[in-house]
Parts: C-alpha cells; structure tokens; sequence
C-alpha cells in the first residue's frame, strides 16, 4: 500500500508532467480549477488547484473531501502511483471504476485529452 509520502510524490511529478506536456494536453491543463484527490485506502483528500499547467497541492486533510472541489478524483494510493508511473492507464482505470473523475461537462470534455 502507497504512504501519503508516496502518494504526494505521486502528484509533484503528474504535476511536473503536466507543465512540461505540449499540444492537447498542455491546453487541457491550463484550466484554473480547485482540486481535490481522494485516496481512499489512506482516508486522505489532496486538495488545492490546477492551474497554469500545474497542480498546486495546498492541504492534506483526513477523510473525504471537506469542499466539493471543480475537479474531483479518488483512487486508492496504489493505483495513483501506478498512473503516475506509466503502469496504470488512465482511461481503462476510469472506464472500470477503480479511479472517479468528477467535473463539470465542459471541464470533462477538455480533461478527455488527457485520457
């Protein structure tokens, strides 16, 4: 099972991946959302902002998330780590429940580039 330390490693490098995407992907994530991460094995919530092509992660908080976030994703640990490390697709992921995403219509249709 993946540590909070891990799984905050996790997100730094998604983030820095996303800032040094070009193309679709660069575009999809140049939305200025808040953003919560749920890892539910843990029982912890991420949460901060996508903005500028990054994820800032402001606070970690226990259980669920506090505050419905614009962006919204829970996993477990393992399963982020595994995405974040090319072992996991993200689509097939989303597409057989282990990983939510929830968002608003427009803000799925332009995440759809990152699948």
């Amino acid at each position: 099972m993946a540590t909070m330390a891990e799984c905050r490693s996790a997100l730094d490098r998604l983030s820095d991946n996303l800032a040094g995407a070009d193309g679709d992907v660069r575009g999809a994530a140049a939305l200025d959302r808040s953003l919560s991460c749920h890892i539910k094995d843990l029982d912890i919530t991420f949460t901060g902002r996508l903005t500028d092509g990054r994820i800032q992660v402001l606070d970690t908080v226990e259980g669920p998330p506090r505050e419905k976030a614009e962006i919204r994703l829970a996993m477990t640990g393992d399963d982020l780590v595994a995405m974040v490390d090319g072992d996991l697709n993200f689509a097939k992921a989303w597409g057989s429940g282990r990983v939510r995403l929830e968002a608003g219509f427009r803000d799925l249709l332009r995440l759809r580039s990152l699948l």
